[in-house]
């Protein structure tokens, strides 16, 4: 069987060289499979239309000859919920999204990306199977929220003790656990 096509979905800024997601990208297709990570239009202001728009072109891009696995991180998550609850869109065979920030994030830069929509007949007509991960002490949602976002999506959680974001800050770069989920739907996600 080959290894996946992978999608990553960076969020608000982007994900540097160093971040999981990077290394994700260069570990899977060092390993045989196609990993697409887009550097998503300024990624400082981000415009929800115009996101949409370059995800539709990498989705329509993803071979069907190969399981498709969509990766979203942070913000990229909202962009992944705005982009299920629409009609009319490709299935993918899983989605992971990873520490999306809190519903009511106060920065003015990711604005319109809320309120998103919390659907979850749309995920599924999305998405096979999509699963949330986040790290406790996310200083970007708590606990609470993370929990009531899985509950809403009807998705299930993996808690990653200590991790806070998930990113490069919270010492995230290599996360064999996120390769492993890739490769063979391996759950629950551990820390790195």
């Amino acid at each position: 069987m080959s290894l996946p096509h992978v999608l990553l979905i960076h969020g608000w800024t982007g994900s540097g060289p160093d971040h999981w997601q990077s290394w994700l990208a260069r570990t899977v297709s060092e390993h045989g499979g196609l990993a697409d990570m887009p550097h998503f239009s300024d990624p400082d202001e981000p415009d929800l239309a115009t996101w949409l728009r370059e995800l539709d072109t990498h989705l329509e891009a993803a071979p069907a000859d190969r399981e498709r696995v969509v990766v979203a991180h942070s913000l990229g998550c909202y962009l992944w919920l705005h982009h299920a609850a629409r009609q009319g869109i490709g299935h993918v065979d899983r989605v992971l999204l990873v520490a999306p920030p809190a519903p009511d994030h106060p920065e003015r830069a990711i604005k319109s990306f809320f309120p998103a929509p919390l659907d979850p007949a749309g995920l599924r007509r999305a998405a096979t199977d999509t699963r949330l991960v986040v790290g406790e002490g996310d200083p970007y949602c708590s606990m609470t929220a993370s929990k009531q976002l899985a509950e809403a999506l009807r998705i299930e959680i993996d808690v990653l003790p200590g991790a806070a974001h998930i990113n490069t800050d919270a010492g995230y770069g290599e996360w064999p656990s996120v390769l492993k989920w890739v490769r063979s739907k391996t759950v629950p996600l551990s820390p790195r």
